[in-house]
């Protein structure tokens, strides 16, 4: 089995910091980056538990829910990660994510 604890670090450093962020980051850009994250984690995760579903887009659930969204589609992406490779990927879309949104 994979061990993904690098995604599930990265993932909840993230949260962390949105959590801690100031609502007018979250407002500017870090709230959006966290949702963007979320909805591609779980798009992916879909795509392989069932690849021929049609996809479901995570809701906005709102910018003081963002950390917990992307931390629910991480650890879901994280249960059909097949490979060292899928699992760098995600770690590294998690760092440029939370660059992008300054937290």
């Amino acid at each position: 089995m994979l061990d993904t604890t690098p995604l599930t670090r990265a993932v909840d450093h993230f949260a962390d910091r949105l959590r801690a962020a100031p609502q007018s980051r979250l407002q500017r850009s870090a709230a959006a980056e966290a949702l963007g994250l979320a909805r591609d984690f779980a798009l992916r995760a879909q795509r392989v538990e069932d690849p021929s579903g049609e996809p479901r887009e995570m809701p906005d659930a709102g910018m003081f829910a963002a950390a917990d969204q992307i931390t629910v589609a991480a650890h879901d992406l994280a249960l059909v990660l097949k490979n060292e490779e899928e699992l760098a990927e995600a770690v590294t879309l998690v760092a440029e994510a939370q660059k992008r949104a300054g937290v």
